[in-house]
């Protein structure tokens, strides 16, 4: 149980560290000072999250109606 716990939290640590490298990355590229790419990846970032709020919201609402039906 323990070498979970630690590995866990070594797991956690290491992803935290990549993603904000990737994060930096987009900011030294939006910086550039190019304005339509700086537009295109604020587009894409709205794009990306999108589908997943798409996703959770489809399967509470497929949860709620199976819920609703099951009591009747």
């Amino acid at each position: 149980m323990f070498n979970k716990k630690i590995a866990l939290t070594l797991l956690v640590v290491f992803t935290t560290i990549i993603s904000n490298a990737q994060c930096a990355m987009c900011k030294a590229v939006v910086e550039n000072g190019d304005i339509s790419m700086a537009e295109g990846v604020n587009n894409g970032i709205t794009y990306l999250m999108v589908f997943p709020y798409l996703l959770i919201g489809g399967l509470f609402y497929t949860l709620y109606r199976y819920k609703k039906n099951a009591k009747h």
